[in-house]
């Protein structure tokens, strides 16, 4: 599907130890529009502590500093309204994991899976049944889209993606 370049063991390394994470970011966010950062924080910790076993020296610290460059824009997105302050963190929080070869095939995956998960969560949420079985859901009133329900996915489809080669 991809020709990802991300090496196969860090991919598999990569899944296990973000897919928690992920999950979290995407329930956290339609139940309260928000992404905490506690999930943010532990993103960083996976990759600290992964990603330099993962990447010969150099590249971890690129890595890094692409991560702390994602941040920058993303709070200059988040400054301007386009992006809020969670989505920012986490882009910023995920991006160390993505080989920079890999970017715009995962913005491709983003775009398919932000269409897909847009178009699932409004015709859920105009379904009373499901409304009402989860009343609390701050997402199902919230005009805005919880991104969250996007980003998380395709952070660990691009792990699996990269880890069946």
């Amino acid at each position: 599907m991809f020709d990802l370049t991300l090496p196969q063991g860090a991919a598999v390394t990569f899944l296990v130890l973000t897919l928690p994470f992920c999950i979290w970011v995407a329930l956290s966010d339609i139940r309260s529009m928000k992404i905490r950062n506690n999930a943010v924080i532990g993103l960083i910790a996976v990759f600290l502590a992964s990603g330099a076993f993962a990447f010969p020296v150099s590249t971890f610290a690129w890595h890094l500093l692409f991560g702390i460059i994602a941040l920058a824009i993303g709070f200059a997105l988040n400054a301007g309204g386009i992006l809020g302050a969670g989505d920012a963190k986490f882009i910023a929080a995920a991006t160390p994991f993505i080989m920079p070869q890999d970017a715009v095939a995962v913005i491709y995956l983003l775009a398919v899976i932000l269409l897909v998960t847009f178009i699932a969560h409004r015709v859920l949420r105009a379904i009373p049944g499901v409304r009402n079985a989860l009343p609390h859901w701050e997402s199902w009133t919230n005009p805005k889209f919880p991104m969250g329900l996007a980003l998380g996915p395709t952070l660990s489809l691009y792990f699996t993606f990269a880890a069946i080669g």
